[in-house]
């Protein structure tokens, strides 16, 4: 079962290529550059943080607090990416501080680019594509760097330079090793199963075996009974005298030292708490940290969905699944973030429809809800950014994902308005839409009607899709198993297509009349046919969830509306493009995949949803690939975004803080540098 979903990596990538309109907002509040930093296919950027000074004392120093809590569990995320990150980030980062060989030449440079490279993906895998990051640089200079750095700057436990060169070398640069963090993949060879736990580099199982891991929580869940419990969410799987046991992450167990280090902030926050629902919300946290008990987890989550009231709100804990090809282990993450009273408007009308929107769903009657509770929905601005929302970061939020939750309690959807901003800035001007959209009119409309169509799905997506539809008598929740993440994308996604072009969106004030939905429908199927393979490297098939998702909405609509001419290929100057030709049709053709991918997640028809993500989302074209990544080349650009953050300043006078200021940067490497010694609380080995 899906736990605390979150979203945004589509919107977030066409802000990110230049496909909206730009915003009208406050001026900048500094003069600094919006991008920071680019390399390999990354760059940085920062946010601001608009009507900081608005908040009152109490409001900044809860956020403070939070935020040291949203950075203690940085080495946790790393830790759970795979068993040996934390022990070359040190090594990469002595070297970086201590190399008293020269700084100039091209390994060098390659050095520095693989570096910032592991620090953007928490670890040795692409943050995106899953896949190993090889090193531009030979062994032999790694080599020189260790040689050249004094001892004292590496950890004691790794040894002398030839134990490190002897450690790290294989993990560096064997492509056999680590392979992939994530396997999803159905098959290896010639239609021999794989295990996909033992071909996946995370930390999440440790010396288990795929059926070892699905028979210990199916016994779990039968001996217990309880299906609202989120078994394996916040333990590694591991064997202990040849016995599968879990190791629990919590106080006194595994990762102590960050957790004991959160908890010591939390319980700062607690104190300054802006309501008692608040309080209750930080206390329930803080009991589960020490626990580890499911059930604390669940009182916690319930009485989060309650706290609507405090305008600052905060994510922390045991969140994403996608790092687990099972779909049931959690990464840890961290956001801190106020509410934007004037932009919340619009989630607001639409959560409060939220009945409407399910009683007209286009998906089969015995699936939708019969009563939409409590779905909170408004739009923030991100103060602090940790684990798996640092670097990258969506830009929708949907939570809880536990169904029963949603059902009985609601839950609580976000956009959040200054990460959206800061990839409008950086895109001004990238040439990447003259380059792929099909005609100037298209190119027209997206700069008109873009950014606000684009914010609209988000918000579809996230406040109502997510919590949208309802699983039939019996399934759980896990059945779809490491097909479950893109499917339930595709589902939420469907679901934003399908009623963007609803008249309910004018009448409803949230749009005005325009070509909102045909900006969008645009933009997604250029993306999911085109432009995100810009994201894929050559040879390679589709890995990431929301990649897979895109794929697969886009390649269906078209298999399944070429005998209506709904969408075209386009051929001029050797270049190919995509037109929509019949938005009326393709509408139609979103309501009947989300009526199929809802009977998928209602029945957990395993079977049917494989073969949907096999077909539609996985493979290639490999023509069209290298010709995009021909084009995209010349434009100069990165596909993948991410941020630094700001800092936030305490002022202190008598042992007291009397104000929280926020300072901007523009350095990259001295931000992951400065997290590596304030909040490096982890051992190597865990």
């Amino acid at each position: 079962m899906r736990k605390f979903l979150l979203i945004g990596v589509l919107t977030m990538a066409l802000f990110a290529m230049g496909c909206q309109e730009f915003k009208q907002q406050k001026g900048s509040e500094s003069n600094l550059p919006w991008k920071v930093d680019q390399f390999a296919d990354l760059y940085v950027m920062r946010y601001e943080i608009p009507d900081w000074d608005s908040l009152s004392l109490q409001q900044k120093e809860l956020c403070y607090y939070l935020s040291q809590a949203a950075l203690s569990g940085r080495d946790i995320l790393w830790d759970q990416n795979y068993e040996h990150n934390l022990a070359i980030r040190h090594i990469l980062e002595a070297i970086y501080e201590g190399y008293a060989g020269e700084r100039v030449g091209a390994n060098w440079e390659a050095f520095l680019v693989y570096l910032k490279r592991v620090w953007f993906s928490n670890g040795i895998h692409h943050h995106y594509g899953e896949t190993k990051i090889m090193p531009d640089f030979p062994v032999e200079y790694f080599q020189e760097l260790v040689n050249k750095t004094p001892a004292e700057r590496f950890p004691t436990e790794l040894g002398d330079a030839s134990r490190i060169v002897m450690f790290a070398t294989p993990i560096m640069f064997d492509p056999t090793i680590a392979a992939k963090r994530v396997n999803k993949d159905k098959t290896a060879g010639d239609d021999v199963a794989v295990d996909l736990l033992l071909s996946s580099a995370t930390n999440f199982y440790k010396d288990v075996t795929q059926n070892e891991a699905q028979e210990f929580y199916d016994l779990m869940q039968a001996t217990v009974g309880n299906d609202r419990l989120a078994f394996g969410m916040n333990s590694q799987l591991c064997k202990i005298d040849g016995k599968v046991q879990e190791r629990v992450w919590k106080v006194d167990g595994m990762y102590s030292p960050a957790i004991e280090k959160i908890v010591y902030w939390l319980e700062k926050a607690e104190k300054v708490a802006e309501t008692e629902a608040q309080t209750a919300t930080i206390r329930n946290l803080i009991r589960f940290y020490r626990t580890g008990d499911l059930h604390d987890f669940n009182d916690y989550c319930v009485q989060w969905v309650k706290d609507t009231v405090a305008k600052v709100d905060f994510v922390n804990g045991f969140i994403e699944d996608y790092g687990d090809p099972l779909g049931r282990k959690c990464s840890w993450e961290g956001l801190v973030n106020f509410k934007d009273l004037a932009a919340t408007r619009r989630t607001e009308i639409i959560s409060a429809n939220a009945a409407w929107f399910e009683e007209h769903s286009p998906i089969d009657e015995a699936f939708k809800r019969k009563e939409v509770k409590g779905i909170t929905a408004k739009v923030i601005n991100a103060v602090t950014l940790g684990g798996d929302c640092y670097p990258s970061t969506p830009i929708g939020i949907n939570l809880p994902n536990a169904n029963w939750i949603r059902a009985e309690y609601g839950s609580k959807s976000v956009t959040i308005e200054n990460i959206t901003r800061a990839y409008d800035q950086v895109a001004q001007g990238n040439g990447f839409l003259d380059e792929f959209a099909n005609s100037p009119e298209e190119i027209d409309r997206a700069r008109k009607f873009g950014s606000l169509s684009s914010n609209l799905h988000t918000d579809l997506h996230e406040c109502l899709g997510h919590g949208s539809g309802k699983l039939a008598l019996g399934i759980v929740g896990d059945e779809l198993k490491n097909y479950s993440a893109t499917l339930e994308e595709a589902r939420a996604d469907l679901f934003g297509l399908y009623y963007i072009r609803d008249p309910k969106m004018v009448e409803l004030g949230v749009l005005p009349q325009g070509q909102y939905s045909e900006a969008e429908y645009d933009a997604y199927i250029r993306n999911g046919l085109i432009t995100q393979l810009t994201r894929i490297k050559p040879g390679e098939q589709i890995e990431e969830a929301h990649m897979r998702n895109r794929a697969l909405i886009a390649n269906w609509c078209y298999e399944h509306g070429k005998q209506n001419d709904v969408i075209a290929w386009n051929v001029r100057d050797g270049k190919r493009y995509v037109e929509v030709k019949n938005y009326d049709a393709l509408r139609d053709l979103f309501g009947q995949l989300l009526r199929e991918i809802q009977r998928i997640k209602s029945t957990g028809d395993f079977d049917a949803g494989r073969a949907l993500v096999e077909r539609y989302a996985v493979k290639v074209d490999k023509d069209l690939h290298t010709e995009v990544l021909e084009r995209y080349r010349k434009l100069n650009l990165a596909p993948y975004g991410g941020f630094v953050n700001p800092i936030l300043e305490p002022v202190i006078e008598n042992n007291q803080i009397i104000d929280v200021k926020v300072r901007y940067t523009t350095d990259y490497a001295a931000q992951m540098m400065e997290y590596g010694k304030q909040f490096g609380l982890l051992p190597l080995k865990n």
